[in-house]
């Protein structure tokens, strides 16, 4: 007799892990639920929700008849994911903290409790995504571990596992696993990957995950939940007052708490303005905030996007790329934003030698004069 095979189910209190961890039931696997604290609750005041999270993936597990453990990477978390968040807004830029969550957190420190702690065949998770693997296909694969150092680079990933889209494409999470590593993908199973969020309800509804189920959805940062955003971050950086000014005549319309708190193309709000103002520009020196009125004015649309460090899924660029020096592609910047056809032009950061793995790509407009707007947050 066949043993079953052992998944480790990431569980995070909500319906989306609940439902995957029982769906890997059904399918006669041997199920355990791991849930994840990876903010410090004792950092903040009384916000965090992360024990009520946990008591009810807790629940979930109880419910399911499958192990339960839970595990902290809070240190992890603050060293690879929070500070990167804190030292890119200084920058003036605007990270995606949920995507270097899945990438450091969910798909390199758990994915390697499960495989190395718990003998995990396959790990899980309940985002809506889906591989280009059969699950039998997932635990054929070897758990092969890339080489550090010199060699890291030249370590050769063959039959690479692809990462697909979900069936239901407004809730489709490939987004925030866009940077996970090939390792732990092609070990990873997505059971909600054919379903649609209302049909992962109502699986809910039927098999007591009522507790779950009337939960909000999660919408805040990965792990530290939602929050006044910038109270938040003004807690670890120290504010930077400067002005807001209209990039048409020069003219201050107001004050801002620091120029680093605003995304170019996010809505400024501009107190004792009525009409909408939109970030066009950042003067990191000055401390200024430059603004145009309309989501329409020209100042927010570009025609040539340049990238720094390419992250390919595949371990190395497609073969078009890597041919042609262009081909062309689907993109979008932000979750749930339509996707466009735009050109991939293989490029070169200044000072340094050409490398097609990692160096620098450009990414414009498919029909000639059509621009990218810069993203609304």
């Amino acid at each position: 007799m066949q043993v079953a095979r052992h998944v480790v189910c990431a569980v995070s209190g909500g319906v989306d892990s609940a439902v995957a961890a029982l769906l890997l039931r059904r399918r006669g696997y041997q199920v355990t639920g791991v849930f994840m604290k990876n903010w410090d609750s004792l950092d903040e005041h009384g916000v965090c929700t992360a024990d009520r999270d946990c008591e009810d993936a807790y629940r979930v597990c109880r419910i399911l008849d499958i192990p339960f453990r839970q595990v902290s990477y809070a240190k992890e978390y603050w060293n690879d994911v929070f500070s990167d968040f804190l030292n890119e807004y200084e920058k003036g830029r605007t990270p995606n903290p949920d995507i270097v969550c899945n990438k450091h957190i969910k798909f390199r420190c758990f994915f390697n409790y499960a495989v190395d702690n718990l003998g995990a065949d396959a790990v899980a998770t309940g985002h809506y995504a889906r591989t280009s693997l059969e699950d039998e296909e997932v635990f054929q694969q070897k758990h092969i571990k890339r080489p550090e150092g010199l060699f890291r680079n030249r370590f050769e990933v063959r039959n690479a596992v692809k990462l697909l889209q979900a069936a239901d494409s407004f809730k489709d999470q490939t987004f925030f696993l866009s940077q996970v590593p090939q390792e732990a993908l092609r070990r990873t199973l997505f059971p909600l990957g054919e379903l649609t969020k209302d049909f992962v309800k109502k699986i809910a509804a039927e098999n007591r995950l009522h507790h779950v189920l009337q939960k909000k959805e999660s919408m805040g940062i990965c792990f530290i939940g939602k929050r006044n955003f910038e109270n938040f971050i003004l807690e670890y950086l120290q504010p930077r007052p400067g002005r807001f000014i209209s990039i048409e005549d020069n003219k201050v319309l107001g004050t801002h708490k620091g120029w680093f708190l605003y995304t170019l193309g996010q809505r400024a709000n501009i107190g004792g303005l009525r009409e909408p103002w939109y970030v066009v520009d950042k003067d990191g020196a000055k401390g200024d905030v430059l603004v145009a009125p309309r989501t329409d004015h020209p100042a927010l649309y570009r025609d040539l996007l340049r990238t720094g460090r390419v992250h390919w899924i595949a371990e190395e660029p497609p073969a078009a790329l890597v041919r042609d020096k262009m081909m062309e592609c689907h993109f979008r910047f932000r979750h749930q934003m339509a996707l466009v056809r735009r050109v991939l032009q293989r490029g070169r950061v200044p000072g340094q030698r050409e490398n097609p793995t990692s160096g620098a790509v450009r990414l414009h407009t498919a029909e000639g004069p059509e621009n990218v707007q810069r993203g609304q947050g």
